[in-house]
């Protein structure tokens, strides 16, 4: 297939900068980077080493180079009837693959249709020292460096640079219907739990403050059924991907709103999303919430992590506070450990994640 495989040259940025202990900003399309903590350091360029390798409709495996954009592997599937279930965001439009693995994130379809690391197979990357390393393979049964390959998954590029992905890809579904409801934020886990119950193929549910969006996918009998049983109104498909869409790639109006930095609060199934205040905007049920405020950084933190979760300063900066939350003593030692295993130099993102663990 087309594409353009500049591995040996991107290797050879990397030797050359682990001899001179030089620092490197690994970038792709550039849509992420506001996510994570600033790095100083030369820009390694991954955008042009790009092509979809190999794609097996039948086995449900592509394969792709890290500065692949997105789209172009989305108009591949869709060309198959077949689709990325994470829902990757797009952002500004410029999101690569590599990117996409490297930061993590996935869109509404989340916990009904998996995250990103459930969905890579393997990859290949360049760790610190410039050497080329492949973890995982292109089929389920390929254990072998399975979990490696998924603890580059999120990772920021701070282990390795990314240059090839094989995913599992999934059929895109007969039917797709979206509901608009009545009802209230505290809703939103008691409702997704009754419908997945009942066999619903709920596949996003988000909350704006004054309306609750259900999508369903599936079969066009388990689609109609839902729709039927459930009391809503239906949007026009039109209307519905669009909405789904701006939820993804964060040009929903909620998004948009102010110049206060976006939180995410990440929080286990039947948590209390509406404890957070009235301005949050709700996705996946209840699992990820959206602030567009002021919080105290060091409360805010302290409240997520009371109720078993997490608070990322997802957009926007705020002087002296990281991006992530703060590793304990235990879980700094072995980032630390898995870091200097991968990047002994610290030369690859460094402080992308961690700015104490990584650059300390």
């Amino acid at each position: 297939m087309a594409g353009t495989n500049q591995t040996e040259e991107l290797r050879g940025q990397v030797v050359a900068a682990a001899e001179q202990g030089e620092a490197l900003s690994i970038i792709g399309g550039g849509s992420k980077q506001f996510y994570g903590n600033p790095v100083q350091g030369r820009v390694l360029d991954v955008s042009g080493h790009r092509g979809i390798i190999t794609y097996e409709p039948t086995e449900l495996v592509l394969t792709a180079r890290a500065g692949t954009p997105i789209a172009e592997i989305e108009d591949a599937l869709n060309a198959e009837g077949q689709r990325l279930a994470f829902e990757p965001p797009h952002f500004d439009g410029g999101a690569t693959l590599g990117g996409a693995v490297a930061a993590g994130l996935a869109g509404p379809r989340r916990p009904y249709g998996g995250a990103v690391r459930d969905m890579v197979l393997g990859l290949r990357l360049i760790n610190g020292r410039g050497e080329l390393m492949r973890f995982g393979g292109e089929v389920m049964k390929n254990v072998a460096g399975y979990d490696v390959a998924r603890l580059n998954t999120g990772a920021l590029g701070t282990l390795g640079v990314i240059t090839e992905v094989s995913l599992k890809v999934l059929p895109s579904p007969a039917a797709r219907a979206t509901l608009q409801l009545r009802a209230e934020p505290a809703q939103c886990h008691d409702l997704s739990e009754e419908w997945l119950r009942n066999g619903r193929p709920l596949s996003g549910m988000v909350h704006d403050g004054g309306a609750l969006y259900a999508r369903f996918e599936g079969t066009t009998s388990a689609v109609d059924d839902a729709m039927a049983a459930i009391e809503g109104e239906a949007l026009e498909p039109a209307v519905a991907d669009a909405l789904w869409q701006s939820i993804r790639d964060h040009s929903h109006a909620f998004f948009a709103e102010g110049e206060a930095p976006l939180w995410r609060v990440s929080l286990p199934p039947a948590s209390a999303p509406t404890s957070f205040g009235d301005h949050v905007f709700i996705d996946w049920s209840g699992q990820q919430l959206w602030l567009r405020s002021q919080p105290d950084p060091e409360a805010l933190r302290a409240q997520a992590a009371a109720q078993g979760g997490s608070a990322t300063l997802f957009r926007g900066r705020i002087e002296g506070v990281d991006a992530f939350p703060a590793l304990d003593p235990v879980q700094s030692r072995l980032h630390r450990s898995i870091k200097r295993a991968f990047d002994p130099q610290g030369i690859l993102n460094p402080g992308r994640l961690y700015s104490d663990v990584e650059m300390g």
